[in-house]
């Protein structure tokens, strides 16, 4: 870095992992690249902690200091740093250098995704109401789900801390005595799924989230974490408004692989 603390275009892409060098200048020659919302040029110069930076639209992280990873948490594991009952944390299960804290809280009993990062910043709008970030959660309930049921469960359930509707929920399987509902929420109040479906008169038998701003599970196992690729970061910017999602690039990226390997558990 120079002594007024900017770096070449090309070389902060790909310390990003967004392509190599070369294949980061031929994106700026292409016109694919934006900074500040300017159509960047070859041999500009950015500002690596504080520049914008879009390649096809899709926000870039270009911070190297920041980390994003997903871990499939499984029941039993309580989502705090620390635990004074001695019960089994996420931080037991993810292995980092870095200092991480969790994007909003999965309760004890409910398994599946949960983001943990050291973006302060972008964890903050992910949890904020206004934004509408989505969640998606699986619940297996006893019994089949009545029709009329479903549709209180869609018009909104009157819970103590205010109305809470789901922006869809319909039925994935209906095996007569389990029925496995897809439920999408756009806000993360405590136990808000758990105490919905209680209200309507469902027994849940098993919670997971398996989606959250447009970052997917996948088949990654329970216990097991890995890093977000960056198509996944930029996802999660889209989700607040801050840059457009469009297919992936055709290039690999360094982030695109380390996202292939599951961390260790």
């Amino acid at each position: 870095m120079s002594d007024d603390g900017l770096e070449r275009l090309q070389k902060v892409m790909a310390a990003a992992g967004v392509a190599s060098r070369r294949a980061s200048e031929e994106l700026i020659e292409q016109g694919r690249v934006r900074v500040d919302g300017d159509v960047a040029h070859l041999g500009q110069k950015v500002d690596p902690t504080t520049a914008v930076i879009h390649v096809d639209g899709e926000r870039i992280n270009v911070d190297v200091d920041l980390v994003w990873v997903m871990f499939n948490k499984p029941r039993g594991v309580v989502t705090t740093a620390d635990d004074p009952e001695g019960r089994p944390t996420v931080l037991e299960y993810v292995d980092l250098p870095q200092r991480v804290h969790a994007v909003g809280r999965l309760d004890m009993d409910t398994e599946g995704l949960l983001l943990l990062t050291n973006d302060g910043e972008l964890t903050n709008k992910l949890l904020h109401p206004s934004y509408e970030v989505e969640r998606t959660y699986l619940a297996l309930v006893r019994g089949s789900v009545k029709r009329h049921v479903l549709a209180e469960l869609r018009d909104g359930v009157r819970l103590g801390d205010g109305m809470a509707r789901p922006k869809s929920a319909r039925i994935i399987e209906d095996q007569n005595e389990r029925t496995l509902l897809e439920i999408v929420m756009t806000e993360g109040r405590k136990h808000e799924v758990r105490r919905m479906v209680d209200k309507v008169g469902l027994h849940l038998e098993r919670l997971a989230r398996t989606a959250y701003g447009g970052v997917e599970i996948g088949d990654l196992k329970q216990g097991r974490w890995r890093h977000l690729s960056q198509t996944e970061v930029s996802a999660l910017y889209a989700a607040v408004g801050e840059g457009d999602r469009p297919p992936p690039s055709r290039h690999t990226s360094l982030h695109e692989r380390r996202a292939r390997q599951a961390g260790r558990p």
